[in-house]
């Protein structure tokens, strides 16, 4: 950004003795060469931020000189070569009402170790017995400048960090809450960001039927990232989706594969129910599956848990199109997986730990339910296999605008999974743009 840059003009006067003054400008001024030190960047306890500095920049400048001494005008170029600036920044991280992260400049501090200038052209040798003025004068209005602009690109950071979205619409059943959820801590080697993670209907805005534990991420000093997510998050999402109907099917005989051992027709049904032959002969039936509870997510040392209550409504289609009820039966399943990183991707195998299926209504009469078990349990088992091979081949962790996560681990704790990573971050030749 330096070398876009065009500092404002210096006007003044040198006073040639008792009687009179010699007016000048500097105007015109841009930079040509920039020495530029590595800066550096540490967490800043005393102020809950960061501090940034930078010791030992130095700036190449030329620009015009203009004086006026009453009628007499003259001009000329200068060379310029501020030495030695010193600045340092704290920053103060905070949070606002709404959740936003918020940033303050706590204190700056710029400093110029020296200055050389070298004028050229017209009576440009009266200048050089006020050189020891100018130094002095352009030493102190750099000064002053600095900080000032330090702190207007921070306030501009503020702007667009109020301007941010704290929660967003994943898809029309559901938006999710990023705000944060506590004041940001930090202390010498880490900076810490708690955020509500919540999925939400944006119809109903009901909240869930538990409450978010709190959690703690270990602490991993030879990553650059740790990101943990809760229990909550996954089963806010699934109460969302539950409340919203999305956890249910219908299921008629044309959606059977021909070779599958079970058609949706009563008289095919014998050997499951042997009351539908008799009562309904000849009818093709309906399933509506649906889950009967919000199906629950636990997280336990390396394993991810999910508990589905479901159940199965059975309806006999008579030849006006109406829909007999003949029975409802109750699934109860429990699935364990495990997830790790491979390749950089997100890899993983599920299980199935239970699976119980029971009578819970019926308009036909009691009949027993192994064999229907067995079927369902094949259907699971299948279900399973592509799931699996799906995940074998996994999926791509995210990638960041300017950055690729890197030796990334993936840890299932008791109550949430935590994400350790490097980062590699990609440089642009693109000039500096405050927005992004």
């Amino acid at each position: 950004m330096l070398e876009h840059v065009t500092l404002p003009d210096i006007s003044g006067k040198v006073n040639v003795g008792f009687w009179c003054s010699i007016h000048y400008t500097l105007t015109n001024t841009s930079i040509e060469k920039c020495d530029l030190p590595e800066p550096s960047a540490d967490f800043y306890p005393d102020a809950t931020g960061l501090k940034t500095s930078m010791s030992g920049l130095s700036v190449a400048l030329s620009g015009q000189w203009m004086t006026h001494f009453g009628i007499i005008h003259d001009k000329g170029s200068f060379d310029m070569a501020i030495l030695g600036v010193d600045v340092t920044s704290v920053v103060e991280l905070g949070k606002d009402a709404d959740g936003h992260l918020s940033v303050s400049s706590a204190n700056c501090v710029a400093q110029v170790g020296d200055v050389d200038v070298r004028f050229h052209g017209g009576a440009s040798w009266i200048f050089k017995r006020f050189v020891k003025h100018f130094k002095k004068r352009i030493s102190k209005e750099i000064e002053n400048r600095i900080c000032p602009n330090v702190e207007e690109l921070i306030a501009s950071v503020e702007y667009h960090l109020q301007a941010m979205n704290v929660s967003f619409e994943v898809d029309p059943a559901m938006a999710m809450n990023l705000s944060l959820s506590t004041s940001p801590t930090i202390d010498v080697s880490s900076l810490n960001l708690g955020l509500k993670g919540e999925f939400f209907s944006e119809k109903t805005r009901a909240d869930p039927p538990f409450e978010a534990q709190p959690f703690t991420m270990p602490e991993q000093q030879a990553f650059m990232l740790s990101v943990g997510l809760s229990e909550f998050t996954l089963n806010s999402a699934s109460y969302v989706y539950y409340s919203y109907g999305v956890f249910q099917r219908f299921i008629d005989d044309s959606m059977i594969p021909p070779g599958f051992p079970l058609h949706l027709n009563t008289s095919l049904m014998g050997p499951y129910v042997p009351q539908l032959p008799k009562m309904f002969p000849g009818l093709l039936m309906d399933l509506h599956v649906y889950a009967r509870d919000t199906p629950m997510f636990s997280f336990q040392p390396g394993a991810v848990k999910l508990g589905i209550q479901g159940a199965v409504k059975a309806f006999a289609i008579q030849p006006n199109g109406t829909q007999t009820p003949l029975f409802q039966l109750n699934i109860d399943l429990t699935l364990s997986s495990k997830v790790w990183i491979a390749d950089g991707k997100v890899k993983g195998s599920v299980s199935t730990d239970n699976f119980t299926l029971t009578l819970a209504g019926s308009e036909v009469g009691s009949f027993g339910t192994d064999a229907l078990e067995n079927i369902a349990r094949k259907v699971v088992e299948m279900g399973l296999e592509i799931l699996n091979k799906r995940l074998g081949r996994g999926l791509v962790l995210p990638r960041l605008k300017r950055a690729q996560l890197v030796n990334s681990v993936l840890k299932v704790q008791e109550g949430f999974i935590a994400l350790f990573s490097d980062a590699d971050v990609f440089l642009t030749d693109r000039g500096f743009n405050q927005q992004n």
